[in-house]
Protein backbone atom coordinates (compact mmCIF):
# COMPACT_ATOMS: atom_id res chain seq x y z
CA UNK A 1 0.00 0.00 0.00
CA UNK A 2 3.08 1.98 0.03
CA UNK A 3 2.38 3.43 -3.57
CA UNK A 4 -1.46 4.34 -3.62
CA UNK A 5 -3.94 2.49 -6.25
CA UNK A 6 -5.32 5.15 -8.17
CA UNK A 7 -8.81 4.98 -6.93
CA UNK A 8 -7.01 5.96 -3.72
CA UNK A 9 -4.61 8.75 -4.85
CA UNK A 10 -7.57 10.03 -7.10
CA UNK A 11 -9.38 10.74 -3.80
CA UNK A 12 -6.05 12.25 -2.22
CA UNK A 13 -5.69 14.35 -5.44
CA UNK A 14 -8.84 15.70 -4.98
CA UNK A 15 -9.11 16.59 -1.12
CA UNK A 16 -5.42 17.62 -1.54
CA UNK A 17 -7.16 20.85 -4.42
CA UNK A 18 -9.92 20.93 -1.67
CA UNK A 19 -7.59 21.86 1.07
CA UNK A 20 -5.62 24.08 -1.08
CA UNK A 21 -8.06 25.95 -2.97
CA UNK A 22 -11.17 26.48 -0.04
CA UNK A 23 -9.96 25.85 3.50
CA UNK A 24 -6.64 27.24 2.71
CA UNK A 25 -7.72 30.60 1.63
CA UNK A 26 -10.56 31.05 4.52
CA UNK A 27 -9.57 29.22 7.28
CA UNK A 28 -7.46 31.64 9.39
CA UNK A 29 -10.76 34.17 9.68
CA UNK A 30 -12.35 30.75 11.47
CA UNK A 31 -9.22 29.93 13.72
CA UNK A 32 -8.78 33.49 14.63
CA UNK A 33 -12.29 34.16 15.98
CA UNK A 34 -12.84 30.74 17.12
CA UNK A 35 -16.09 30.08 14.90
CA UNK A 36 -16.95 26.89 13.43
CA UNK A 37 -16.70 26.69 9.90
CA UNK A 38 -20.18 25.35 8.36
CA UNK A 39 -19.71 26.34 5.02
CA UNK A 40 -16.65 24.15 4.38
CA UNK A 41 -18.07 21.34 6.40
CA UNK A 42 -21.16 21.51 3.80
CA UNK A 43 -18.82 21.28 1.11
CA UNK A 44 -16.82 18.71 2.76
CA UNK A 45 -19.70 17.11 2.76
CA UNK A 46 -21.05 17.51 -0.86
CA UNK A 47 -17.56 15.79 -1.64
CA UNK A 48 -18.77 12.06 0.19
CA UNK A 49 -15.95 13.07 3.20
CA UNK A 50 -18.37 12.08 5.50
CA UNK A 51 -19.51 9.00 4.31
CA UNK A 52 -16.20 7.34 2.95
CA UNK A 53 -15.93 4.57 4.99
CA UNK A 54 -19.88 3.97 5.16
CA UNK A 55 -21.92 1.74 2.68
CA UNK A 56 -23.88 3.02 -0.50
CA UNK A 57 -26.67 1.44 1.31
CA UNK A 58 -26.56 3.51 4.10
CA UNK A 59 -25.40 6.87 2.09
CA UNK A 60 -22.09 6.43 1.83
CA UNK A 61 -19.35 6.27 -0.61
CA UNK A 62 -18.44 2.39 -0.09
CA UNK A 63 -15.36 2.88 0.34
CA UNK A 64 -12.94 1.82 3.33
CA UNK A 65 -11.12 3.17 6.50
CA UNK A 66 -7.87 4.18 4.78
CA UNK A 67 -9.76 6.37 2.27
CA UNK A 68 -10.65 8.79 4.87
CA UNK A 69 -7.03 8.47 6.41
CA UNK A 70 -6.01 9.90 3.03
CA UNK A 71 -8.55 12.53 3.58
CA UNK A 72 -7.17 13.46 6.71
CA UNK A 73 -3.88 13.88 5.81
CA UNK A 74 -4.21 16.59 3.00
CA UNK A 75 -6.95 18.54 5.00
CA UNK A 76 -4.76 18.51 7.89
CA UNK A 77 -1.79 19.91 5.57
CA UNK A 78 -3.74 23.05 5.47
CA UNK A 79 -5.49 22.66 8.77
CA UNK A 80 -6.23 20.41 11.71
CA UNK A 81 -9.56 22.18 13.04
CA UNK A 82 -11.00 20.98 9.88
CA UNK A 83 -9.76 17.50 9.84
CA UNK A 84 -10.42 16.78 13.52
CA UNK A 85 -13.90 17.60 12.75
CA UNK A 86 -14.13 15.02 10.40
CA UNK A 87 -12.02 12.53 12.24
CA UNK A 88 -14.53 12.77 15.02
CA UNK A 89 -17.57 13.07 13.00
CA UNK A 90 -16.69 9.53 11.22
CA UNK A 91 -14.63 7.74 13.63
CA UNK A 92 -16.50 8.50 16.97
CA UNK A 93 -19.29 9.74 14.86
CA UNK A 94 -21.08 7.56 12.71
CA UNK A 95 -18.47 4.52 12.66
CA UNK A 96 -19.58 3.21 16.35
CA UNK A 97 -23.30 3.59 15.07
CA UNK A 98 -22.15 1.84 12.07
CA UNK A 99 -20.90 -1.21 13.13
CA UNK A 100 -22.76 -1.20 16.28
CA UNK A 101 -26.32 -0.13 15.88
CA UNK A 102 -29.92 -1.61 15.40
CA UNK A 103 -31.24 -1.81 11.73
CA UNK A 104 -33.49 1.02 13.17
CA UNK A 105 -31.19 3.47 14.68
CA UNK A 106 -28.78 2.85 11.11
CA UNK A 107 -32.05 3.94 9.30
CA UNK A 108 -32.66 7.08 11.44
CA UNK A 109 -28.97 8.52 11.34
CA UNK A 110 -26.81 7.13 9.27
CA UNK A 111 -27.96 8.65 5.76
CA UNK A 112 -27.18 12.08 7.62
CA UNK A 113 -23.95 10.97 9.04
CA UNK A 114 -23.01 10.29 5.79
CA UNK A 115 -23.74 13.44 3.76
CA UNK A 116 -22.41 15.55 6.56
CA UNK A 117 -25.74 17.37 6.92
CA UNK A 118 -25.66 15.79 10.60
CA UNK A 119 -22.59 15.39 12.87
CA UNK A 120 -22.46 12.82 15.88
CA UNK A 121 -20.49 12.66 18.77
CA UNK A 122 -19.31 10.33 21.55
CA UNK A 123 -19.32 11.20 25.19
CA UNK A 124 -16.81 8.93 27.21
CA UNK A 125 -14.25 11.66 28.96
CA UNK A 126 -15.21 12.70 32.09
CA UNK A 127 -13.42 16.10 33.95
CA UNK A 128 -11.78 13.66 36.12
CA UNK A 129 -11.43 10.59 34.56
CA UNK A 130 -8.60 11.22 31.98
CA UNK A 131 -7.33 7.86 30.67
CA UNK A 132 -8.59 5.84 33.33
CA UNK A 133 -12.33 5.71 31.84
CA UNK A 134 -13.95 3.01 33.42
CA UNK A 135 -12.38 4.26 36.82
CA UNK A 136 -13.23 7.50 36.56
CA UNK A 137 -16.68 7.29 34.75
CA UNK A 138 -19.57 8.46 37.70
CA UNK A 139 -21.83 9.13 34.53
CA UNK A 140 -25.05 6.71 34.66
CA UNK A 141 -27.84 5.55 32.93
CA UNK A 142 -30.79 3.52 34.82
CA UNK A 143 -34.37 1.89 33.56
CA UNK A 144 -37.33 3.40 34.55
CA UNK A 145 -40.25 2.52 32.61
CA UNK A 146 -38.94 1.39 29.56
CA UNK A 147 -36.47 4.68 29.43
CA UNK A 148 -32.60 5.35 30.32
CA UNK A 149 -32.62 8.11 32.81
CA UNK A 150 -29.01 9.71 32.15
CA UNK A 151 -26.96 11.39 35.05
CA UNK A 152 -23.14 13.00 34.69
CA UNK A 153 -21.03 15.31 32.86
CA UNK A 154 -18.82 14.56 29.90
CA UNK A 155 -15.61 16.57 29.65
CA UNK A 156 -14.00 17.57 25.54
CA UNK A 157 -16.51 15.92 23.56
CA UNK A 158 -15.77 17.32 19.76
CA UNK A 159 -18.75 18.25 17.65
CA UNK A 160 -21.24 17.94 20.47
CA UNK A 161 -22.39 21.97 20.42
CA UNK A 162 -23.02 22.74 16.53
CA UNK A 163 -26.28 23.43 15.29
CA UNK A 164 -26.31 20.37 13.18
CA UNK A 165 -25.28 17.72 16.03
CA UNK A 166 -27.75 14.97 16.01
CA UNK A 167 -26.71 13.26 18.80
CA UNK A 168 -24.11 12.26 21.79
CA UNK A 169 -23.49 8.77 22.20
CA UNK A 170 -23.20 8.81 25.92
CA UNK A 171 -20.54 5.57 27.94
CA UNK A 172 -22.55 5.48 31.30
CA UNK A 173 -22.67 3.02 33.50
CA UNK A 174 -25.73 0.70 33.64
CA UNK A 175 -25.23 -1.58 36.64
CA UNK A 176 -22.35 -3.53 38.74
CA UNK A 177 -21.35 -7.10 37.54
CA UNK A 178 -18.68 -9.36 39.09
CA UNK A 179 -15.02 -8.79 38.23
CA UNK A 180 -12.64 -11.18 38.01
CA UNK A 181 -11.23 -10.54 41.64
CA UNK A 182 -14.11 -11.37 43.14
CA UNK A 183 -15.45 -8.01 43.77
CA UNK A 184 -17.73 -5.63 41.01
CA UNK A 185 -16.96 -3.69 38.16
CA UNK A 186 -19.08 -0.90 36.68
CA UNK A 187 -21.33 -2.26 33.68
CA UNK A 188 -20.27 0.43 31.34
CA UNK A 189 -23.38 0.57 28.16
CA UNK A 190 -23.60 3.14 25.79
CA UNK A 191 -26.66 5.51 25.12
CA UNK A 192 -27.62 7.48 22.16
CA UNK A 193 -29.13 10.98 23.08
CA UNK A 194 -30.55 13.19 20.73
CA UNK A 195 -29.05 16.61 20.68
CA UNK A 196 -32.48 19.18 22.61
CA UNK A 197 -33.38 16.31 24.81
CA UNK A 198 -34.68 17.95 28.19
CA UNK A 199 -32.09 17.21 30.98
CA UNK A 200 -29.25 17.42 28.10
CA UNK A 201 -27.16 20.49 28.46
CA UNK A 202 -24.61 21.75 26.32
CA UNK A 203 -21.87 24.45 27.43
CA UNK A 204 -20.40 27.30 25.86
CA UNK A 205 -17.49 26.28 23.53
CA UNK A 206 -14.13 25.94 25.44
CA UNK A 207 -11.64 28.60 25.07
CA UNK A 208 -8.83 26.21 23.68
CA UNK A 209 -4.99 26.65 22.66
CA UNK A 210 -5.65 25.34 19.51
CA UNK A 211 -8.07 23.65 16.76
CA UNK A 212 -9.90 26.85 17.52
CA UNK A 213 -12.20 26.37 14.76
CA UNK A 214 -13.17 23.19 16.00
CA UNK A 215 -16.50 22.38 18.18
CA UNK A 216 -15.44 21.19 21.44
CA UNK A 217 -17.50 21.29 24.60
CA UNK A 218 -18.73 19.92 28.47
CA UNK A 219 -22.05 18.24 28.60
CA UNK A 220 -24.13 17.86 31.51
CA UNK A 221 -27.26 15.36 31.97
CA UNK A 222 -29.93 15.61 34.69
CA UNK A 223 -32.62 13.12 34.28
CA UNK A 224 -32.69 12.80 31.11
CA UNK A 225 -34.92 10.58 29.27
CA UNK A 226 -34.99 8.54 26.09
CA UNK A 227 -36.31 5.06 25.05
CA UNK A 228 -34.61 2.17 25.99
CA UNK A 229 -34.29 1.35 22.15
CA UNK A 230 -31.80 4.07 22.64
CA UNK A 231 -29.16 1.83 23.76
CA UNK A 232 -26.36 1.35 21.11
CA UNK A 233 -24.80 -2.38 20.93
CA UNK A 234 -25.18 -4.47 23.65
CA UNK A 235 -25.43 -3.72 27.33
CA UNK A 236 -22.36 -3.73 29.30
CA UNK A 237 -20.43 -3.84 26.22
CA UNK A 238 -20.17 -0.01 26.01
CA UNK A 239 -16.33 0.58 26.99
CA UNK A 240 -15.00 -2.86 24.94
CA UNK A 241 -16.73 -1.61 21.81
CA UNK A 242 -15.31 1.87 22.53
CA UNK A 243 -11.83 -0.08 22.78
CA UNK A 244 -12.38 -1.18 19.39
CA UNK A 245 -13.11 2.48 17.78
CA UNK A 246 -10.24 3.61 19.32
CA UNK A 247 -7.64 1.44 17.82
CA UNK A 248 -9.10 2.81 14.85
CA UNK A 249 -9.34 6.36 15.60
CA UNK A 250 -5.58 6.33 17.04
CA UNK A 251 -4.68 5.34 12.84
CA UNK A 252 -6.95 8.18 12.00
CA UNK A 253 -5.22 10.50 14.10
CA UNK A 254 -1.73 9.56 13.45
CA UNK A 255 -3.12 10.39 9.21
CA UNK A 256 -3.92 13.81 11.13
CA UNK A 257 -0.60 13.84 12.64
CA UNK A 258 1.02 13.48 9.18
CA UNK A 259 -0.76 15.79 7.69
CA UNK A 260 0.31 18.41 9.68
CA UNK A 261 3.75 17.13 10.01
CA UNK A 262 3.90 17.37 6.06
CA UNK A 263 1.77 21.12 6.15
CA UNK A 264 5.08 21.81 8.52
CA UNK A 265 7.37 20.63 5.81
CA UNK A 266 5.72 22.53 3.13
CA UNK A 267 5.48 26.03 4.57
CA UNK A 268 9.14 25.96 5.73
CA UNK A 269 10.03 24.63 1.71
CA UNK A 270 8.33 27.84 0.24
CA UNK A 271 9.85 30.33 3.23
CA UNK A 272 13.11 29.30 3.33
CA UNK A 273 13.53 30.01 -0.61
CA UNK A 274 11.79 33.99 -0.03
CA UNK A 275 13.97 34.93 3.61
CA UNK A 276 16.71 36.40 3.05
CA UNK A 277 19.36 36.59 5.70
CA UNK A 278 23.01 37.99 5.90
CA UNK A 279 22.79 38.57 1.97
CA UNK A 280 21.11 35.20 0.85
CA UNK A 281 18.39 32.85 1.29
CA UNK A 282 18.16 31.30 4.37
CA UNK A 283 17.06 28.16 2.81
CA UNK A 284 20.81 28.15 1.57
CA UNK A 285 22.29 27.87 5.14
CA UNK A 286 23.03 23.87 5.99
CA UNK A 287 21.59 24.51 9.41
CA UNK A 288 18.16 25.35 7.94
CA UNK A 289 18.81 22.61 5.20
CA UNK A 290 19.33 19.73 8.19
CA UNK A 291 16.29 20.87 10.47
CA UNK A 292 14.13 20.40 7.16
CA UNK A 293 15.66 17.02 6.18
CA UNK A 294 14.86 16.25 9.76
CA UNK A 295 11.59 16.88 9.57
CA UNK A 296 10.72 15.50 6.39
CA UNK A 297 12.09 12.06 7.86
CA UNK A 298 9.83 11.93 10.35
CA UNK A 299 6.78 12.60 8.26
CA UNK A 300 7.90 9.85 5.77
CA UNK A 301 8.75 7.41 9.01
CA UNK A 302 5.39 8.54 10.68
CA UNK A 303 3.59 8.07 6.97
CA UNK A 304 4.75 4.20 6.54
CA UNK A 305 3.84 3.61 10.43
CA UNK A 306 -0.01 4.47 9.97
CA UNK A 307 0.05 2.91 6.22
CA UNK A 308 1.37 -0.60 7.76
CA UNK A 309 -1.12 -0.25 10.79
CA UNK A 310 -4.19 0.66 7.94
CA UNK A 311 -2.95 -2.11 5.97
CA UNK A 312 -3.13 -4.69 8.83
CA UNK A 313 -7.08 -2.89 10.03
CA UNK A 314 -8.31 -3.53 6.22
CA UNK A 315 -6.89 -6.93 6.19
CA UNK A 316 -9.12 -8.09 9.47
CA UNK A 317 -5.77 -8.58 11.56
CA UNK A 318 -4.91 -7.20 14.94
CA UNK A 319 -4.13 -3.94 14.84
CA UNK A 320 -3.84 -2.56 18.60
CA UNK A 321 -0.30 -2.71 18.80
CA UNK A 322 0.47 -1.23 14.78
CA UNK A 323 -1.99 1.33 15.69
CA UNK A 324 -0.30 2.37 19.15
CA UNK A 325 3.11 2.31 17.69
CA UNK A 326 1.56 5.09 14.30
CA UNK A 327 -0.43 7.22 16.77
CA UNK A 328 2.91 7.92 19.04
CA UNK A 329 5.26 8.38 16.12
CA UNK A 330 2.80 10.45 14.30
CA UNK A 331 2.05 12.41 16.84
CA UNK A 332 5.41 13.21 18.24
CA UNK A 333 6.80 13.74 14.63
CA UNK A 334 3.83 16.56 14.32
CA UNK A 335 5.07 18.14 17.52
CA UNK A 336 8.56 17.71 16.67
CA UNK A 337 8.17 19.53 13.36
CA UNK A 338 5.95 22.42 14.25
CA UNK A 339 8.24 22.99 16.35
CA UNK A 340 11.35 23.25 14.27
CA UNK A 341 8.54 25.11 11.90
CA UNK A 342 8.17 27.99 14.12
CA UNK A 343 12.11 28.17 14.93
CA UNK A 344 12.59 28.31 10.69
CA UNK A 345 9.88 30.91 10.77
CA UNK A 346 11.61 32.87 13.70
CA UNK A 347 9.15 35.58 14.77
CA UNK A 348 6.74 35.21 12.02
CA UNK A 349 6.25 31.58 13.22
CA UNK A 350 4.95 33.08 16.76
CA UNK A 351 2.34 35.17 14.48
CA UNK A 352 -1.25 33.29 14.11
CA UNK A 353 -1.50 34.61 10.44
CA UNK A 354 0.56 31.94 9.41
CA UNK A 355 0.05 28.40 9.25
CA UNK A 356 3.25 27.16 11.46
CA UNK A 357 1.95 29.50 13.98
CA UNK A 358 -1.44 27.68 14.02
CA UNK A 359 0.59 24.22 13.16
CA UNK A 360 2.32 24.81 16.78
CA UNK A 361 -0.90 25.64 18.57
CA UNK A 362 -2.46 22.34 17.16
CA UNK A 363 0.53 19.73 17.30
CA UNK A 364 0.15 18.90 21.27
CA UNK A 365 -3.21 18.07 21.26
CA UNK A 366 -2.52 15.13 19.02
CA UNK A 367 0.19 13.65 21.94
CA UNK A 368 -2.74 13.90 24.21
CA UNK A 369 -6.59 13.12 22.49
CA UNK A 370 -7.44 9.45 21.83
CA UNK A 371 -5.00 8.15 24.36
CA UNK A 372 -2.14 10.06 25.58
CA UNK A 373 1.53 8.85 24.62
CA UNK A 374 2.17 7.44 27.87
CA UNK A 375 -1.03 5.19 27.02
CA UNK A 376 -0.01 4.25 23.58
CA UNK A 377 3.47 2.94 25.35
CA UNK A 378 1.77 0.83 28.06
CA UNK A 379 -0.28 -0.57 25.14
CA UNK A 380 2.90 -1.38 23.05
CA UNK A 381 4.43 -2.81 26.21
CA UNK A 382 1.67 -5.24 27.02
CA UNK A 383 1.33 -6.12 23.27
CA UNK A 384 5.05 -7.02 23.41
CA UNK A 385 4.13 -9.37 26.53
CA UNK A 386 5.54 -7.38 29.04
CA UNK A 387 3.30 -7.28 32.41
CA UNK A 388 0.11 -5.08 33.44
Amino acid sequence: MHRLEDDYEALRKSVEEFARDVVAPVIGDYYERCEFPYDIVARMGRMGLFGLPIPEEHGGMGGDYFALCLALEELARVDSSVAITLEAAVSLGAMPLYRYGSAEQKERWLPRLASGQTLGAFGLTEPGGGSDVPGGMRTTATLDGGEWVVNGSKAFITNSGTDITGFVAVAAITGRRQSRDGGTAPEISTVIVPAGTPGFTVSKKYSKVGWSASDTRELSFSDCRVPESALLGERGRGYAQFLQTLDEGRVAIAALSVGLAQGCVDECLKYVGERHAFGQAIGRYQAIQFKIADMEARTHTARLAYYHAAEKMLAGEPVKKEAAIAKLVASNAAMDNARDATQIFGGYGFMNEYPVGRFYRDAKILEIGEGTSEVQRMLIARQLGLPA
